[in-house]
């Protein structure tokens, strides 16, 4: 039938071309190749798999952030933004070939039979985990699973085999990573992404650092590819009173609309800073920019993304997923976020990382493009900020390589650290514990053992990857810190990894300077940037 159908259309396109030529739909148009390619072509055809290319095809001469996503990739893609998954409840960390149980998340399944930390896990259900080198979404694929379904897993505790039986059950992934007190009045919390739990979860940070005497506000989107935007315009009104402008949208076929707060915000008055680079996008840089152009806050770091196209998602009923842009973001001084692109060319707008190392933006203020087209000002400060793509830091700070060199990005790479960490601590776990009962303990008491250097270095020959005294000495501060890190998050749940690292990221060493030096902080929110520097 189907064959018929597409030999009567191209018959009758056929004899209306000796007499005038007969204009097809694009849709027709679209149809009838279709059918040609499945009807006529030398070999079988996957449907299914020629409608995906097909569509990413169009979607690719728009613009660089309409997509098309299959079934699996849908889940994939909107599960941490939901906030929550079906599974068994671990942190785990895949070590060469072997499954290592970082936490049990409070309450889950796996704590609640009895698993624990350093424990291996072997085999889940009939299909054996160890030994393979799998993928961590691999490994996953086997310990989620539908919530209330069963799943037994073979676990290796010293050199015991251990059974257990789990049904899995709901856990909640969390947009808040870092939470802790930078100073005895700064607080200080890291935000990976914005789903529909991130307000929430900031609400409740704020609330646990002011018991412990937090006045001003240092918040982390480094790195934050964004999410949703109520989330991001959720967690702006924390900071902001009541309607105050957030965000505006505008685009062809949806109405304009500018987001205001709805309630009062519950931090007003404290000084806030915002560290940003140039991986943070989307929801991030609307927060960034709504408490900029509010002069509510000051952001530190690097021109952000410039990811200011709004996409809606349209799914089709079997799970797959289009995500079209609609229309773009405005912050509330009316800047665009979207930094410029040419349709059909997202080829060239992902090498704009490559393009700001070239010019030298990530190491020069200067190369940050400022053109006075593009001149906005603050709504209550009446200060000068910048369009054009992103959003420009009022304090820039320069991309550090001090303790970067080839030696410490192999021991990265080969993810050597993770091996030393496991085993020390899989040795020592018990022992730490009753030495530093609390995260605080360990900060203020623990020191890095030259044994366990010693030994992250002895593995790292075993990998292959050759001892090299001049950079091991450029790069020792910063492993020791990730080591320290490494071992907090192992020892205590929700330790803190970050708080270790921080004090090398020069990030975050401004933006703690800024934020305790009040007479400077008021005179950037004035505008006299070119003062300060």
């Amino acid at each position: 039938m189907r064959i018929f159908q597409v030999l009567c259309l191209l018959a009758l396109c056929a004899s209306g071309a000796f007499a005038q030529p007969m204009e097809l739909t694009p849709s027709q148009k679209l149809r009838a190749a279709e059918g040609l390619i499945e009807s006529f072509y030398v070999e079988d055809v996957d449907a299914d798999a020629l409608t995906a290319e097909a569509i990413r095809a169009m979607l690719k001469t728009l613009d660089p952030h309409s997509s098309y996503t299959t079934p699996d990739e849908t889940k994939e893609f909107t599960t941490p933004l939901e906030g929550k998954f079906s599974g068994i409840g671990i942190t785990f960390n895949m070590v060469e070939d072997t499954v290592y149980v970082i936490q049990t998340i409070t309450g889950g399944p796996s704590q609640k039979v009895g698993i624990l930390p350093g424990d291996r896990i072997v085999a889940a259900n009939d299909t054996v985990l160890a030994g393979k080198k799998m993928k961590n979404t691999d490994v996953m694929k086997h310990l989620r699973g539908p919530e209330g379904s069963e799943v037994r897993l073979s676990v290796k505790r010293g050199e015991e085999m251990i059974d257990f039986d789990l049904v899995r059950d709901e856990i909640p992934i969390y947009s808040v990573d870092e939470t802790f007190m930078a100073d005895p009045t700064t607080g200080y919390i890291a935000v990976s992404r914005f789903g529909e739990s991130t307000a929430a979860e900031v609400r409740e940070a704020i609330r646990s650092l002011r018991r412990k005497g937090m006045k001003n506000l240092i918040i982390d989107l480094s790195g934050n590819g964004g999410g949703y935007l109520g989330a991001a315009f959720d967690m702006a009104g924390e900071f902001l009173p009541k309607n105050t402008p957030v965000v505006s949208t505008s685009g062809r076929s949806v109405p304009s609309q500018t987001f205001v707060t709805e309630t009062q915000g519950d931090f007003l008055d404290g000084r806030v800073v915002v560290i940003a680079n140039q991986y943070t996008a989307s929801a991030a840089e609307i927060l960034s920019g709504a408490l900029q152009d509010n002069d509510r806050g000051l952001v530190v770091g690097r021109r952000t993304f410039g990811k200011g196209l709004v996409q809606r998602p349209f799914p089709f009923p079997d799970g797959s997923m289009i995500r079209l842009t609609t229309s773009r973001y405005y912050t509330p001084s009316g800047r665009c976020i979207q930094k410029p692109y040419e349709k059909g060319r997202s080829e060239e707008y992902h090498l704009d990382m490559l393009n700001r190392m070239s010019s030298g933006e990530l190491w020069h203020e200067d190369s940050i493009p400022r053109p006075d087209s593009l001149r906005y000002e603050t709504l209550r400060r009446h200060r000068t900020v910048y369009g054009g793509g992103g959003i420009t830091p009022d304090v820039f700070v320069a991309v550090d390589t001090t303790h970067y060199s080839s030696y410490y990005r192999d021991l990265m790479a080969k993810a050597v650290f993770n091996r030393a960490i496991v085993g020390y601590v899989d040795v020592n776990r018990a022992e730490l514990l009753k030495a530093y009962p609390t995260e605080e303990a360990f900060y203020a008491g623990f020191t890095v053992p030259d044994s366990l250097v010693q030994d992250l270095i002895d593995r790292a020959a075993k990998a292959g990857i050759e001892f090299k005294a001049d950079e091991w000495e450029r790069s020792a501060p910063l492993a020791r810190a990730i080591m320290k890190g490494l071992i907090c998050r192992d020892l205590y749940e929700k330790g803190s990894y970050y708080r270790a690292v921080a004090p090398l990221n020069p990030d975050y060493v401004e933006a703690l300077r800024l934020i305790n030096d009040r007479e400077r902080y008021e005179r950037l929110l004035e505008g006299k940037w070119r003062a300060d520097r």
